[in-house]
């Protein structure tokens, strides 16, 4: 059973010094496709996808989802974040009743490198802070990604658990910011 949305969807764009945090559009399809094609994203979340079979399975508005928020860079798309209540299915337990939420993202390969998954997933941990504060939030990587757990430590992510799934080896962090408390 999915637990009841506890926030307003979509908020209001979520702006950074360089970024702007906001829902899908009909716009971003050619940089949602890119994304899901490119093997260099792929390369650590099971695989690029066909780029044919990705054109033909992609809605008009990809991703328009509560929790997916699309980074954009100067009006343009360059990778997406999300935060995700993890279904019943997964293992890792942080809260006694699961459900934690799950950060994740992807960037364009372009946009590797300068910050901007830092930028972003820093800015949507506050957002969700704001509107849950004290709730604990997941971050799942394969334990080969090193960029990954680079930017998990620095957004404040401790090691929970190690697991093997999807043939490789995974890392799950969590952090738990003070209740009431910020980002």
């Amino acid at each position: 059973m999915t637990e009841p949305q506890r926030f307003a969807w979509p908020p209001a764009p979520i702006r950074t010094e360089r970024l702007v945090l906001r829902e899908s559009e009909a716009g971003d399809r050619t940089a949602f496709v890119e994304l899901f094609a490119s093997p260099e994203v792929g390369a650590h979340v099971g695989g690029a996808r066909p780029r044919d079979e990705v054109e033909r399975a992609m809605p008009e508005i990809p991703g328009r989802r509560p929790g997916l928020f699309v980074v954009e860079r100067d009006g343009t798309m360059i990778g997406t974040v999300e935060l995700n209540r993890r279904g019943e299915q997964h293992r890792s337990r942080v809260r006694p009743d699961g459900g934690e939420a799950e950060l994740g993202f992807l960037f364009l390969p372009q946009a590797w490198g300068h910050g901007y998954a830092a930028e972003a997933c820093a800015a949507a941990l506050a957002w969700y802070t704001a509107q849950l504060p004290g709730e604990p939030v997941v971050l799942c990587t394969q334990t080969a990604n090193d960029r990954a757990l680079r930017l998990a430590s620095r957004l404040g992510f401790t090691e929970t658990l190690r697991f093997e799934e999807w043939g490789a080896d995974q890392w799950m962090g969590t952090r738990t910011p003070p209740p009431g408390g910020t980002a």
